[in-house]
């Protein structure tokens, strides 16, 4: 079966770029993004791509190259459907903030309503390929959906998820560690898995190309971004009881990470992840555990959110003990608030949850980011519901310049590990702030022994003051 029309619901961070590079390096196939949203769709239809709305290293060039040729973004979805032989749903998938699991299960209502309306415009058969990070067995939802209301035609459930690192998904895209791909294990099913592999296998070599049943798929995204998390807590852990001794976790890491059966990935200590996956991805496996009654599974894996949580708060809590245990009027600057370096993505960024630390404590924050907008900044702290938009925009300033904003500061916090950080005249920067200048160094990025010969105080995570 070779699939010549691809739908894909859902312009977001995977969606767009996912989309982009099969059209890419599938010329001869239509690829049609589907949004409801007008502004995200125009967004990515502006002819100066440094504009749309999903920021990555090289993804503007591939949009640049396929988009009007087989790569088109549109509003109208229905046509799309009816059009292509396979659908990608890539919505979104938050944790449920009402009603049973709340604070731990995904929220399937954007999935649920993507099905019905798949089936309702549907008039051939069609491969459904799930994209978005999903509970275990929501496939099996969306077959019952489909087949029920979908005028007795033929649905394929796949699912495909995404092993994307956001700042360098396009990389992982063009070059990935593997591609999995779990279906129905029928011959219905396996006709429909093929039709993937063959997609994929344009430029993905065939043994880096797993197949399995849908079931396998499904958990195996939510174990790889539980497991890396793990890794990021267990290091953080550390880093606190480093902070209490002589031991240097920069030192460990590199120590342990020498040892071929833990490798150094995922090692770096920091003031706590973030992004749209793990935190949901753990809270989910949590919730699916204890519906089976599998408690002490639960409390594992809770305990890796548990200490991510306790990182970013302790952080916070270090700058206002450091400043003489109050920021009441104090100026702090945050370099970074995206969840990580080369994304727009703030979704779950440290940063937010620092910043509303430090806003209860009625500090005054500066905020410089190279990518992130003044306005998703906001976004951000508007929707914790802490304090009114009137509040945190008097509290808070977003500058489009890192030197001015450091100005008449009494300390620099690093909250993301933005390459140019390391590039600018930290001597500039220290004689413009108040002294004592201080560096919270979130992220393990900076040259501590050369900031501290200029004269600052310098905080990174996992090493003694």
């Amino acid at each position: 079966m070779s699939i010549k029309s691809i739908c894909c619901i859902g312009a977001g961070y995977v969606g767009g770029p996912t989309m982009a590079v099969i059209a890419k390096k599938c010329p001869q196939i239509k690829v049609t993004v589907v949004d409801i949203n007008e502004k995200r769709i125009a967004a990515w239809n502006d002819p100066d791509v440094d504009n749309i709305p999903v920021y990555e290293p090289g993804l503007g060039e591939i949009v640049a190259d396929a988009r009007d040729k087989n790569l088109f973004f549109s509003t109208d979805v229905d046509r799309a459907i009816d059009e292509a032989e396979m659908i990608f749903i890539s919505v979104n998938t938050p944790t449920k903030t009402y009603g049973e699991g709340k604070g731990q299960a995904a929220d399937l209502k954007w999935i649920e309503l993507c099905a019905r309306q798949i089936a309702k415009v549907a008039k051939g058969d069609k491969i459904v390929v799930e994209k978005s990070t999903l509970p275990v067995r929501t496939a099996s939802t969306l077959k019952d959906i489909l087949t029920h209301t979908g005028n007795g035609l033929n649905f394929q459930i796949l699912s495909n998820p995404e092993f994307l690192a956001e700042g360098t998904a396009v990389e992982d895209l063009l070059d990935p560690d593997r591609v999995l791909i779990g279906g129905e294990q029928s011959p219905e099913g396996e006709k429909a898995i093929q039709a993937l592999v063959d997609i994929y296998a344009q430029w993905v070599s065939r043994d880096k190309i797993l197949t399995t049943n849908v079931w396998s798929s499904e958990l195996s995204k939510l174990t790889a971004n539980a497991y890396l998390a793990q890794r990021v807590s267990s290091i953080n852990a550390l880093s606190e009881l480093c902070e209490h001794t002589e031991a240097d976790i920069n030192e460990v890491a590199r120590a342990i990470g020498a040892d071929s059966r833990i490798g150094p990935k995922f090692l770096k200590a920091s003031v706590g992840f973030g992004g749209s996956c793990f935190q949901k991805d753990i809270l989910n496996l949590v919730y699916i555990s204890r519906s089976y009654g599998l408690n002490e599974v639960a409390d594992y894996w809770e305990q890796v959110i548990i200490m991510n949580d306790h990182q970013k708060r302790r952080f916070a809590k270090k700058i206002i003990r450091t400043l003489y245990n109050t920021v009441s009027g104090k100026k702090i600057t945050f370099l970074g608030w995206a969840f990580k370096k080369d994304t727009n993505d703030t979704r779950e960024s440290a940063a937010i949850y620092v910043a509303d630390h430090l806003l209860n404590e009625q500090s005054s924050l500066s905020v410089y980011d190279p990518k992130v907008t003044e306005e998703q900044v906001f976004t951000d702290l508007d929707y914790l519901d802490t304090r009114s938009p009137e509040e945190n925009r008097k509290a808070l300033k977003v500058i489009k310049d890192p030197y001015k904003a450091c100005e008449n500061s009494h300390a620099v916090a690093i909250l993301t590990e933005w390459d140019e950080f390391k590039d600018y005249d930290w001597q500039r920067i220290y004689d413009s702030m108040l002294k004592p200048a201080h560096i919270f160094d979130g992220r393990n990025l900076l040259d501590k022994e050369a900031l501290r010969k200029i004269g600052f105080q310098v905080h990174a995570i996992g090493t003694a003051d």
